[in-house]
């Protein structure tokens, strides 16, 4: 397969790759006590490497990240992607007890009008305001066309099974949209077990109709992340948040298996669409696999 065979879809970019983000927004989030230990922790070696201060770490995801919505829509002429899914991206901080990524629903619904149908959008989830969430992920949905939820167990402390996310699968069947979120550690100090796929189960019960996707490939329990997505009709997975050459061997024979092909789609978590675009399409997988990752699976699952 070459690069352009396929007009890929990302299904879990990230706003600040369009531009969003301003310098003084950038060094707000990252001084908050989670990014600084991520840089310091799970990216130290990295920066270490590379001559950077962790308080000057931000500089290098900025970086990588495009100015404009124009300038990722040229991107993504370039190397072949046709759509990009942004979303709220609320995030929790542990230590300081406030949101520490948010972008508003009227922010993303800016940039969909901005990419001209090929930016998708998507509500936030936010379980200690519940009312409020679902308010806007309704008026996410009904008013500017959002597409699905993604939310973060892991810093917010609540499992996905937890009773404080059970409105938000109601609300998700109500609107017929997937519900996204990490399964998986993160890279920042947050609880772990909280981010086990094995929390998925008892929601894909109690809701056999939910549409679930598991971003950021379960790990490190990928064989319990490929259990629910074989186990459950309804649940998918997402390879976000990893370079697919840095993929778990597990990871990349399920996607070349007849489960896999058909229940697991491609995202880059702004980790840059060219380089994970070549370094899925180089995956020693089939092509007619890597389409159905990079395109078709989106399509059925999130109704494009």
């Amino acid at each position: 397969m070459e690069l352009m065979d396929v007009q890929a879809i990302d299904t879990m970019c990230r706003a600040g790759y369009a531009g969003i983000m301003t310098e003084a927004e950038w060094k707000e989030m990252w001084q908050m006590y989670e990014a600084q230990a991520a840089v310091k922790g799970t990216f130290g070696g990295v920066l270490k490497k590379m001559g950077i201060a962790p308080e000057d770490g931000w500089k290098v995801i900025a970086s990588q990240y495009k100015s404009s919505v124009e300038e990722m829509l040229q991107e993504m002429d370039e190397v072949g992607v046709e759509k990009v899914f942004v979303d709220q991206q609320l995030i929790w901080s542990r230590r300081h007890h406030k949101l520490a990524t948010a972008f508003s629903v009227e922010q993303i619904a800016e940039l969909v009008d901005k990419g001209k149908g090929r930016i998708i959008g998507g509500a936030g989830y936010n379980p200690w305001r519940i009312e409020e969430s679902l308010r806007d992920v309704e008026r996410g949905v009904k008013e500017f066309g959002f597409k699905y939820v993604w939310f973060h167990p892991n810093s917010f402390g609540f499992k996905a099974s937890d009773a404080k996310c059970y409105p938000l699968y109601a609300k998700c069947v109500e609107l017929g949209i997937p519900c996204c979120f990490q399964t998986g550690h993160s890279a920042e100090p947050l609880p772990s077990e909280i981010g086990r796929p094995m929390c998925a189960d008892e929601v894909a019960m109690d809701f056999p109709n939910l549409v679930m996707v598991l971003t950021h490939t379960g790990w490190p329990w990928i064989d319990e992340w490929i259990s629910m997505i074989w186990r459950h009709p309804y649940v998918y997975g997402n390879i976000g948040a990893y370079y697919p050459s840095a993929l778990h061997q597990p990871t990349v024979d399920f996607m070349n298996g007849p489960i896999g092909r058909t229940k697991v789609v491609w995202g880059t978590n702004g980790f840059g669409l060219t380089r994970c675009k070549k370094e899925l399409v180089e995956l020693p997988i089939r092509d007619d696999n890597k389409k159905r990752i990079l395109r078709d699976n989106a399509i059925e699952i999130f109704k494009l």
